[in-house]
């Protein structure tokens, strides 16, 4: 059975110029998630990311990490939205929200209770989490019997596809979002019946003596 390990990118550079690059703590956790997932000795990995500057880094350390050697594919559908603009247009009147991450969650379900609203690319929620479907279905055709796939993406998309395969409300899918961890592994399997969530958010990776490099924004 095929397995596909979806891992969110490292770090990325926050209240920097461009958010868009992995700060360094970012790049030492893409090699870090690089370590475990050649600790997992997948089959002939096919490895994708999506076509944002922090995705496509992750991607080429962690496979530099594993001695991946399959080239990497770019798929714009595993993109993130743009969170900042997402908060510019439904941000809650001033004293709402205690914290970034209250601003960020309200903001969330803003954008997907209104089937009109749109984010930056012109993307509804619905066609949001439609085209990260889209994604995973494709590489799901390419895989077959005996060849697994690890996806470099971002933690919105994450939580889309799990809300998806979890039939989660709205609200359940923004929980999801709250607590993905930079470069965690989220581990689906597909077989004849479909796809199915094994595991997410796995981060043993970060834990012991490497905890400091736990992060989640």
């Amino acid at each position: 059975m095929p397995l596909i390990c979806l891992v969110r990118h490292g770090q990325a550079s926050a209240g920097a110029d461009d958010y868009d690059v992995l700060s360094e703590p970012g790049r030492v956790q893409a090699a870090a998630v690089g370590r475990e997932l050649a600790r997992r000795s997948l089959r002939d990995p096919y490895l994708v990311s999506g076509t944002l500057t922090r995705q496509r880094d992750t991607a080429q350390l962690l496979a530099d990490a594993a001695g991946f050697e399959r080239p990497l594919h770019q798929d714009a559908r595993w993109n993130e939205y743009d969170h900042l603009d997402l908060i510019a247009r439904y941000a809650p009147a001033p004293g709402r929200t205690s914290s970034t991450q209250d601003l960020l969650d309200h903001t969330l379900l803003a954008w997907m209770r209104d089937p009109t609203a749109t984010d930056a690319e012109g993307e509804t929620w619905a066609a949001f989490a439609g085209r990260a479907a889209t994604g995973l279905a494709e590489v799901s055709a390419v895989l077959g019997r005996g060849r697994d796939a690890v996806v470099v993406t971002s933690g919105g998309v994450l939580a889309a596809l799990c809300g998806t395969l979890l039939s989660l409300p709205h609200e359940g899918v923004v929980a999801l979002n709250r607590v993905a961890v930079n470069a965690s592994v989220t581990t689906l399997a597909v077989g004849a019946s479909g796809t199915t969530l094994l595991t997410f958010n796995e981060h043993a990776h970060f834990a012991g003596d490497r905890r400091q490099l736990l992060t989640y924004r």
